[in-house]
């Protein structure tokens, strides 16, 4: 049952473990209640879950669909009257996600985007970035620091191997507890972290 109305654009960011994937499931839970009709899509680059699933690092998941670009989400939504569309792992989509996500709320369909808004190596990542700018609700998350426990709004590569430019989409970079770590200010900069 599908209940039209004006589109509005949400984002859901901050540093790995902040719980990101979790407020996006929140959401389409709740928007599945409401008898709405949602899509879920994650990126296809993110293959740490069973294929065709948005999992959080707390063990919730839902099914999605699971597309490599912003044309093949474009081409799954196509004319479909969707209510809600989420789309995890944003910033794998690159910065051609942001005309392409304000043409659909301006075509009356809300949508949630969750995704890293910081590279590990501490600079802004777009286009959570510009979707920030131009979103109606944003939600910024902190994971917590783990050295000191305080509120995390960074994550940092703790590999030997981190790759030069976290800006750059590749394989290497998804991962999780193994590889990254929440940081606070003061602890990004001490333990290795670089500043942009």
């Amino acid at each position: 049952m599908s209940r039209k109305s004006n589109g509005r654009l949400q984002v859901v960011c901050g540093p790995m473990f902040a719980g990101k994937s979790e407020e996006l499931l929140r959401r389409v839970r709740r928007a599945q209640l409401a008898g709405l009709a949602v899509e879920v899509v994650n990126h296809a680059l993110d293959d740490r879950h069973a294929a065709g699933r948005v999992a959080s690092h707390s063990g919730l998941s839902i099914e999605s669909r699971s597309v490599r670009d912003v044309e093949s989400l474009v081409e799954l939504v196509g004319d479909r009257e969707l209510d809600l569309l989420a789309i995890d792992e944003a910033q794998f989509f690159r910065p051609e996600l942001v005309p392409a996500v304000s043409r659909l709320v301006l075509s009356g369909m809300s949508v949630v985007v969750a995704g890293l808004c910081v590279t590990f190596d501490g600079r802004p990542f777009e286009p959570l970035p510009s979707l920030m700018a131009v979103a109606e609700d944003v939600a910024k998350l902190t994971a917590v620091c783990a050295v000191c426990g305080q509120d995390a709004p960074f994550h940092q590569r703790v590999l030997a191997n981190a790759v030069a430019d976290a800006r750059v989409t590749t394989a290497e970079h998804v991962g999780g507890i193994e590889s990254y770590q929440g940081r606070c200010r003061q602890h990004f900069g001490e333990r290795g972290g670089r500043w942009p």
